[in-house]
């Protein structure tokens, strides 16, 4: 981790406005992976299950996240090129997210974004209820670019 894990945190959590507003906690920073709750309370739409913008955000998060602890952030910052959300059933109650990058390609795209100046990745995620059902699923495509 090239940052002190309460840092990251609080980056995770509080730096952009609308995520802080979320409630979104960042259960899990370690290096090559992440796991990010979304809490229902706050959160509800007009039927009384998440809203689909706090699932986007809490399937979106765990790039920054994952960049956070995994990448020298003053040589390189992420940017996301594309995503997509497919919603599965009802969110009723707080959602979770995990995500993973592997040693070997953390070092890999840091090598890539520093020759050629950016290297993309992609990640596949499941958001689960706390009955391991899964809500929704993402799919992203992630830049890591050299400063």
């Amino acid at each position: 981790m090239s940052m002190p894990a309460e840092l990251i945190r609080q980056l995770t959590e509080e730096q952009i406005a609308f995520v802080k507003r979320s409630g979104l906690k960042a259960e899990v920073l370690e290096p090559g992976f992440v796991r990010l709750c979304m809490p229902l309370t706050g959160n509800q739409n007009h039927i009384g299950s998440m809203y689909a913008g706090a699932l986007f955000t809490l399937a979106e998060m765990p790039g920054g996240a994952l960049f956070l602890t995994s990448f020298d952030a003053q040589r390189y910052y992420p940017i996301v090129k594309s995503f997509n959300l497919n919603f599965r059933r009802p969110a009723l109650g707080d959602i979770r997210v995990e995500a993973r990058l592997s040693a070997e390609l953390i070092d890999a795209l840091q090598a890539q974004a520093q020759s050629n100046g950016k290297a993309e990745f992609s990640l596949t995620l499941v958001l689960t209820n706390d009955a391991g059902e899964v809500v929704a699923d993402s799919s992203a495509l992630y830049q890591l670019r050299r400063r």
